[in-house]
Formats: C-alpha cells, structure tokens, sequence
C-alpha cells in the first residue's frame, strides 16, 4: 500500500523560503512522477509544480524561478524548494505521487506566508 506522507510546512515572512519534503513508502518508486499542489480554503486545488521519472520537471507560472522541484530516488523523497515566498503562496501544499493510473496524495502540509 502506497503512502505519501508531506513536511516541512510553517510560518515565514515574505521573501523567506521554506522546503516542503514528500516521503512516499510502499509501492515502486522507480518510473514514476510527483506533483505539488495547493489549495486555499474555498478555492479549487491549483497545481504548482511537476517531475517525472526522467526527470523533466514543469512549473506553474505562479511560482516559476522561485520554487524548484526534485526528487531523490534512493530515499523515495520529492522535494519543492520555495524561495521568494509571497502571502499569495500560503495555502495547504499537498505532494501526489502518481505511477501508471494510479494517484496517492498525502494530507497535505499548511504553508503561511506572513506580510
């Protein structure tokens, strides 16, 4: 059974970064992709950021040049690496892992960037 379990989440000011963490157990990591997501109350999930197994990564135009996604196969970790964080980021970040057809999400970790 495949979990995806997010860290790294808190409070920062604006212009401060912080590095969300994805570790994703069970199942096989090799040959797969990760995505980073965000959602605001009330607001439809927006996805921000994209890696496959190659790794060819892909950004949302929101967060392009300041977040960077990767990814460490030995461990079975995703990364996104948030810099130049803006209040409009603060959002609850959720890491799916996806293989096939087949997509597991973790819970999700809040993000609050502070003015």
């Amino acid at each position: 059974q495949v979990q995806v379990v997010e860290s790294g989440g808190g409070l920062v000011q604006s212009g401060g970064s912080l590095r969300l963490s994805c570790k994703v157990s069970g199942g096989i990591f090799a040959f797969s992709g990760i995505r980073w997501h965000r959602q605001v109350p009330g607001e439809q999930r927006e996805w921000v950021a994209s890696i496959s197994s190659h790794p060819h990564t892909s950004y949302s135009d929101s967060v392009k040049g300041r977040f960077t996604i990767s990814r460490d196969n030995a461990n079975r970790m995703g990364y996104l690496q948030m810099d130049s964080l803006k209040p409009e980021d603060t959002a609850v970040y959720y890491c799916n892992f996806y293989k096939g057809g087949a997509n597991y999400w973790g819970q999700g970790t809040q993000v609050t960037v502070a003015s």
